[in-house]
């Protein structure tokens, strides 16, 4: 816009300047008054600056419009190079979070196959069934020793419960992990009142079902426990069961059949395990009361030589004090004798070593 401006300035000046030269090449005719030729010198004197004066703006005007220009180019290309440096870094940082979106993309993907996967099989009983029996055994193996347990145990009666927990003094106890989801499901996923109402019986009807055959199949007077737990493998169900369905559960407390969640398998598994322990510290009671004796007998029999080493070593000191008060004479005397000084230290006790026998030589000796 400012280009435009000094253009139109300028092409304006050159236009005024043209019809100036053309109104003095207009030729004029004579004067022959003094006073109008001076005064037309003057004016010609005074075109004349005016033309300089607009030739040296002109130039101004255009060495002002190339800096300017050159300002404003150079600012365009910063412009332009800050422009492009902007843009390249945001489409690196755009292609960085489409790379993060595709790899969110791509597990969201896989999660979805495994949602399906896992549909697939809660929606079949036998693969449920499975599916709960191995989180059962999961929870079991790592609490309780080998030994302890029994998965598909066979009863006297023919029947092969999920697993029975081999209890101290007393019959196995039995877990069953069959748990009938297709009513709860529906029931869970009912839009109307009526769906729900639909499913509320059916799931009604299941659990009676259910309950009824825990407590005839697994229940043998003197062979196993008197109540059976029922392993449920989801929280949510559990939780659903205890909301909506509390008459149930009440039914199956008075049939002797506990439903337990995986957190309350965890819990039960832990005290019957400790129950176990306990069984077994009872069992091995004499067996650690003779251990105990044992090893009194060995502390006593230690106490006894630690003394006689204390005995012995009293002794030693003794014998030792004496040898170094016998050693203290003997360095006294030798410094006696060393300084031939024998007045203080004569002794009439001490025995005295005879010296040895001389005899004088004969003449033909």
């Amino acid at each position: 816009m400012l280009e435009t401006i000094f253009i139109a300035l300028g092409l304006v000046i050159a236009a005024g300047v043209v019809a100036i030269i053309v109104l003095l090449l207009r030729p004029r005719p004579p004067v022959a008054d003094p006073e109008a030729q001076q005064r037309l010198l003057e004016l010609n004197a005074r075109l004349d600056a005016m033309g300089g004066w607009l030739q040296n703006s002109h130039n101004q005007l255009q060495q002002t419009v190339n800096t300017r220009l050159d300002a404003v180019s150079q600012n365009i290309g910063e412009s332009m190079k800050t422009t492009t440096k902007n843009t390249t870094d945001h489409l690196q940082q755009l292609h960085a979070r489409l790379a993060v979106i595709d790899s969110a993309q791509k597990n969201i993907t896989d999660l979805a196959t495994q949602v399906n996967s896992l549909q697939a099989v809660l929606a079949n009983k036998q693969s449920r069934g499975a599916f709960g029996q191995g989180q059962l055994e999961a929870i079991i193996a790592d609490i309780l020793p080998k030994g302890g347990y029994e998965f598909q145990y066979t009863l006297s009666n023919g029947k092969r419960p999920d697993c029975v927990i081999f209890m101290p003094d007393s019959g196995p106890l039995v877990i069953d992990a069959k748990f009938p989801l297709e009513a709860m499901t529906a029931f869970r996923a009912g839009l109307t009142d009526d769906d729900r109402k639909a499913a509320m019986q059916r799931v009604r009807q299941d659990m009676n079902k259910h309950i009824a055959d825990i407590a005839d199949r697994y229940f043998i007077a003197g062979e196993t426990q008197d109540i059976a737990l029922m392993f449920i493998p989801s929280e949510s169900v559990y939780a659903d069961l205890h909301e909506h369905f509390d008459d149930m559960v009440q039914k199956a407390h008075r049939a002797r059949v506990m439903i337990v969640s995986p957190t309350l398998m965890v819990m039960a598994i832990q005290v019957i395990k400790q129950v176990r322990k306990d069984a077994q510290m009872r069992e091995a009671a004499d067996q650690i009361r003779t251990e105990v004796g044992h090893m009194m007998k060995d502390v006593k029999l230690l106490g006894e030589r630690v003394r006689k080493l204390q005995t012995h070593f009293g002794q030693a000191n003794e014998d030792i004090g004496n040898i170094l008060t016998s050693a203290n004479r003997i360095e006294k005397r030798a410094g006696n004798i060393e300084e031939l000084d024998f007045d203080g230290d004569a002794q009439p006790s001490a025995e005295i070593i005879a010296a040895p026998m001389t005899r004088k030589l004969g003449s033909g000796e």
